[in-house]
């Protein structure tokens, strides 16, 4: 694997950071409701007609074609540029988008891929049930074909900006006596379909960034499925290699401005755990260089996955060490950024207000995508060949 940046990718990003620098919005992103999906897909459409979305998708579909070496040059030079987090359209861009590239139709690609991709939509993932969260492939949304129509209901919940999308990567269970992996359809929902009622959780964050949805009778035409009937549990892997590889290279980018920005603000201030400043403290200063070597591992882990994806067009199990690395760190560097502010800037203070909110998302960041039991569990048992 070469690890150097060639002279084309270091002319690309040039261009990135140009453009980044003359065009990032300059007031704050909106943190939840329709002023947020405004703000979201204004700024997806601004960077379309600009023809920096999609880097890495086929051209055929508006992207650019680019490799995902690229990709992640842009995700650099996006988090120096303090771009905005994706939000709305993170679902549509980095998990529908992808999976619809490498599994769906024709007719479905050409439908969906270009709304995605100017914006004009926003996805949102149908996947997790009450009782079937870790064990995605319990899950009991049922599906049943009727005519041309599949007849939906069920559940699912945790469904992140649920409230505000116009369509949904849906997993139901259309064949119930078989094995649980083997009937299961993927699907695409369109959210304004009559039977569909979405319920707002406020999360202690602050917000209601996620939703339990409610499916009553719902008809979505068979023309929907992506795949095949009960070959759901193949594509799926697919959404959650992408959900659990590239499309966490922006986070983990990201990390690394917040771990730079966390060791500026120890050398500048007092600590509250004693005289001095805070990076004088030898447990903080112990802790700061253990989470920027952690970071500079996770961002090596990265680099060997995009060296694979190129031979195989997708994440393997190995965006599963992507995922848990990057979970682990994140609640580190969290955890770390609490202790250095302490409890009276944590709360009074605007920088300190900036931190606590992704402190507490930080949580969820070890569930989301897969908990870190069954990312080990899928460590252990594909990549190193260890016994279920």
């Amino acid at each position: 694997m070469d690890l150097d940046f060639t002279q084309t990718e270091k002319l690309f990003r040039e261009q990135v950071a140009a453009w980044l620098h003359e065009n990032v919005p300059k007031e704050p992103r909106p943190y939840e409701g329709d002023v947020s999906r405004a703000f979201d897909v204004a700024w997806q459409r601004k960077m379309y007609d600009a023809g920096w979305a999609g880097i890495a998708w086929p051209s055929e579909f508006g992207g650019r074609g680019l490799a995902t070496m690229q990709q992640l040059i842009w995700y650099e030079e996006y988090a120096k540029a303090g771009a905005p987090w994706a939000g709305n359209v993170f679902v549509g861009i980095n998990l529908a988008g992808p999976t619809l590239i490498l599994e769906a139709n024709e007719d479905q690609k050409a439908f969906h891929l270009p709304k995605i991709l100017r914006g004009e939509v926003t996805w949102c993932q149908g996947f997790s049930e009450p009782s079937a969260g870790s064990d995605l492939a319990s899950l009991r949304t049922r599906a049943v074909i009727d005519g041309d129509h599949l007849v939906v209901n069920g559940q699912k919940i945790w469904t992140s900006f649920g409230s505000h999308a116009q369509y949904q990567m849906l997993l139901v269970r259309t064949n119930p006596d078989v094995p649980k992996h083997k009937g299961i359809s993927w699907v695409i929902c369109d959210m304004s379909t009559p039977g569909i009622t979405v319920r707002p959780i406020e999360i202690m964050s602050g917000g209601h960034h996620f939703c339990e949805i409610f499916y009553d009778d719902v008809r979505i035409p068979l023309s929907n499925v992506v795949g095949k009937i009960n070959d759901g549990w193949r594509v799926t892997m697919a959404t959650l290699s992408f959900e659990r590889g590239t499309a966490f290279m922006a986070d983990c980018i990201e990390l690394e401005k917040k771990i730079v920005e966390l060791t500026e603000h120890a050398r500048m201030h007092s600590s509250p755990l004693g005289s001095g400043k805070a990076i004088d403290d030898d447990e903080i200063r112990r802790r700061l260089g253990q989470v920027r070597a952690e970071s500079s591992a996770l961002r090596s882990i990265i680099l060997a996955a995009i060296s694979r994806n190129e031979s195989t067009g997708k994440p393997g199990p190995e965006s599963s060490i992507v995922r848990l690395h990057f979970s682990q760190v994140q609640q580190r560097v969290f955890k770390l950024a609490m202790d250095i502010l302490g409890p009276a800037q944590t709360i009074m203070s605007e920088l300190g207000q900036g931190w606590s909110q992704p402190y507490l998302r930080s949580y969820a960041s070890s569930i989301a995508g897969g908990t870190a039991q069954v990312q080990r569990n899928i460590i252990g048992e594909r990549i190193l060949g260890l016994p279920k």
